[in-house]
């Protein structure tokens, strides 16, 4: 629990270890704030929150680096309130209690409010949901937590909506540039006493590597400036540096939260609408961040019979053989044969006539169209089967013309029902000419 966090002076003695970078050049105030003008920005809604005093609860959701905890922090100083700072990732429900027996004793003693900021509210689980709950319910505290997942499925409901749900982005380009900027200008909090240079290239470099995210890119520059050779007194950062001390840390990927499933979404919208470039990329991109290849590959069988289906049939076999790749040679060789079938499936032509078809025969049953087999069409592999009737007047279609002989296969509640219908493109328009060919059959 901390109640002091905005102090800049060190405990005594100064044994107190270094800020990073990034801490230091944290915005002290609402003018040095970069990014998230949408809601921060001259009169907009949380912008006018502010100004007048009146803070709701409220949950900032966006991804790291974004600006989630600088904007608790901003909002926390420019109130009239005490201010307590908790991280769900060590928190219990002892610290929640200790947290609200101050806020409560605040109001009673100085009619004072009091901020409670739960940091990565979305670790918190169901019972340190609950405990917050009355006190924010009756107005003992006030909770701004932060998450990079979904309120919506990691914050219970009872909870949820009794905050106020910001959403935050990823910072521009542009925006990244100016806090570099800034850090490698600031004499009191930056690099400005160092000796360091960075020309444009360097600063769009980091900028672009850090995907938006501020802490990335200050972490990346503090680090560059380290290890930066020394050129007539001036430390040089260089393109090569940076390139060298990033590999893979700018990846924007968390396969066990949101991240996993947006981009799965992507991955497989990109197939369904026939970009096999942007289907590319996104398979590149949750290799990249270390998504299990089995998990890409249901995503490539799932959408071959869903998006591509009977347009071009060998899809799904060429989907499930590159499931069966992985299995045999892994990564990083395994990324071949899925590119394959990302490819093949994001230029195939499409119908998804056999996915609306299952749908729509589930949905009658569903409404109570569970009916049984027609006798002639019951199983007769038994001796007893013949006494009830079961198979008489069953007409064996390969004994006749064509393979085909007119009979109902459905309940006769649903003789006319129809639940396939064939579309125009690739191998279906064949099927749909056969089909065309069976139905005069039938009218005959």
């Amino acid at each position: 629990m901390n109640l002091n966090l905005f102090s800049s002076d060190p405990p005594a003695g100064g044994s107190a270890a270094p800020s990073p970078l990034s801490d230091r050049m944290r915005p002290s105030s609402f003018e040095e704030l970069v990014g998230q003008e949408e809601i921060v920005g001259a009169a907009r809604p949380l912008r006018k929150l502010i100004d007048s005093g009146s803070i709701p609860s409220i949950i900032f959701w966006g991804p790291p680096g974004s600006g989630k905890t600088t904007l608790a922090r901003l909002i926390a100083a420019s109130q009239d309130s005490a201010f307590i700072e908790l991280s769900a990732v060590n928190a219990g429900v002892s610290q929640l209690r200790s947290a609200i027996d101050f806020a409560t004793k605040q109001w009673r003693d100085n009619k004072r409010q009091t901020i409670l900021f739960i940091d990565e509210i979305h670790r918190f689980g169901k019972v340190q949901q609950d405990a917050v709950l009355p006190s924010v319910e009756n107005g003992t505290i006030i909770v701004i937590g932060s998450s990079t997942e979904n309120p919506a499925f990691e914050v219970i409901p009872a909870l949820r909506s009794r905050l106020t749900i910001f959403r935050l982005y990823h910072l521009s380009v542009d925006d990244v540039k100016k806090l570099l900027d800034r850090a490698l200008t600031d004499q009191a909090r930056g690099l400005g006493e160092n000796s360091v240079t960075a020309g444009n290239e360097v600063i769009g470099r980091i900028a672009q590597l850090s995907g938006g995210d501020a802490r990335v890119a200050l972490n990346l520059l503090e680090a560059c400036s380290y290890a930066a050779t020394s050129e007539d007194e001036r430390k040089v950062i260089t393109v090569e540096l940076v390139d060298q001390l990033s590999k893979d840390t700018a990846i924007l990927y968390d396969k066990q939260g949101q991240e996993h499933f947006d981009h799965a979404s992507a991955f497989q919208k990109s197939l369904r609408g026939s970009d096999p470039d942007a289907a590319i990329y996104w398979l590149a991109k949750m290799l990249k961040g270390g998504e299990d290849p089995r998990f890409i590959a249901r995503r490539l069988i799932v959408t071959a019979s869903e998006d591509v289906g009977l347009a071009d049939p060998t899809a799904l076999m060429i989907a499930i053989a590159a499931g069966e790749a992985i299995d045999r040679i892994g990564l990083p060789e395994g990324r071949i044969p899925l590119a394959h079938a990302t490819v093949h499936i994001a230029t195939a032509p499409k119908s998804n006539s056999a996915y609306k078809a299952i749908n729509k025969a589930m949905k009658d049953i569903e409404n109570g169209e569970s009916h049984p087999a027609p006798d002639h069409l019951k199983d007769t592999s038994y001796k007893s089967a013949k006494g009830f009737g079961f198979g008489k007047g069953y007409k064996y279609p390969h004994d006749f013309p064509g393979h085909f002989v007119q009979q109902s296969y459905l309940p006769e509640v649903l003789k006319d029902k129809k639940y396939y219908e064939p579309g125009d493109q690739g191998r279906e328009e064949i099927i749909a000419e056969r089909l065309k060919k069976i139905k005069g059959k039938k009218s005959e």
